[in-house]
């Protein structure tokens, strides 16, 4: 016989459910419409899909490993320069105030958020970069089809998180060419880079490669002269511009100003030689850890050799292995294989 304390906490699933379409615009995603898991299992009785997802995301290996891989700045010395956690955390933060202020789903917009940068490799761009040209001949490598690829099949030694199709969806097509199916995973597109352009300028000016007079005034006159002031502006934007619509917009004079301070960081910091004259020193530590394994695959920790052995191409183990480096594990692994040993008696 079922207590009635057993009864109302199978109920808290369903009740939540059943709130969100009270609450929630009519052009939310509702949890109990999810287009499901691959792998069908029972859920949970308290948690609604989309919340159980954010959850395996925040409590999974690959999401721990952010915290010490590069944003912008490699390994820089200083405390309160961004990771790529830290820029994971404040794109979850944007996207989550405007889910809110639009009623739509906060909970998958919270989970595409914390998963959307997983597969990202050590060194940033610089590290993504130099395995895109080394595995071009087997497809490349793009950090957001690697998040995707974690979150199927490299998390829990090869059995995935077994998150829904939203969730992967919003992951996958957080990129700037590409269009997520749901309105919640378009917010994190856009969080993505209202995060990063607003905490690259930070960090740049931090690091002194910026001043925030050198912005352009043809730009922060419309969004604002300071992080508070832009990041208040493009949030404000986007709520009143996709209020009870099914798309989320921004208006022309704010969204060009975006890309073009966007454009601006990409002439100034992203190429800028002292912020990436160690990035040539990046392709190269990354070129011969890929040959490295290649032509020592014995040498692969265990569930990588596991993948080989179950008919994963040994290019692609490989790198999977280097992406989910972090910047100093890679760092320290490199000079153990390369750089000869003292000898000691």
């Amino acid at each position: 016989m079922v207590s009635f304390e057993e009864k109302e906490t199978e109920n808290l699933r369903q009740k939540q459910e059943e709130r969100e379409h009270i609450f929630l615009s009519r052009y939310a995603s509702f949890a109990d419409m999810s287009k499901g898991r691959d792998k069908e299992e029972q859920q949970c009785d308290i948690r609604t899909d989309y919340q159980r997802d954010r959850d395996r995301i925040l409590h999974c290996k690959s999401f721990r490993r952010l915290k010490d891989k590069t944003q912008v700045f490699l390994d820089p010395e200083g405390d309160h320069y961004r990771t790529r956690l830290t820029h994971t955390l404040e794109v979850a933060q944007n996207a989550r105030t405007i889910a809110r202020a639009l009623r739509l789903n906060e909970d998958l917009t919270e989970a595409i958020a914390l998963g959307h940068d997983l597969g990202h490799t050590p060194f940033g761009h610089a590290g993504e970069r130099a395995l895109n040209r080394i595995t071009e001949s087997v497809g490349g490598f793009h950090h957001n089809e690697q998040s995707v690829r974690i979150v199927e099949f490299l998390e829990k030694d090869g059995q995935g998180l077994n998150l829904t199709k939203e969730v992967r969806d919003g992951i996958l097509n957080h990129q700037t060419s590409l269009t997520p199916h749901t309105l919640e995973g378009k917010i994190v597109r856009l969080s993505d880079k209202i995060a990063y352009i607003n905490s690259d300028i930070d960090d740049a000016i931090r690091a002194g490669i910026l001043k925030e007079e050198e912005l352009p005034k043809e730009f922060t006159d419309v969004l604002g002269n300071s992080t508070n002031k832009r990041l208040n502006t493009l949030v404000h934007d986007i709520v009143h511009n996709s209020e009870d619509k099914d798309d989320i917009c921004m208006s022309d004079e704010v969204q060009k100003s975006m890309y073009g301070l966007r454009k601006f960081l990409f002439r100034n910091v992203y190429t800028n030689p002292a912020a990436k004259g160690e990035e040539r020193k990046v392709a190269n530590m990354i070129e011969q850890l890929y040959e490295y394994y290649i032509h020592h695959t014995g040498k692969l920790p265990g569930e990588f050799k596991n993948y080989i052995r179950q008919g994963e191409d040994t290019e692609r183990v490989v790198c999977d292995f280097i992406a989910g480096m972090s910047d100093k594990y890679a760092v320290n692994l490199y000079k153990d294989i390369m750089i000869p040993k003292s000898w000691g008696i």
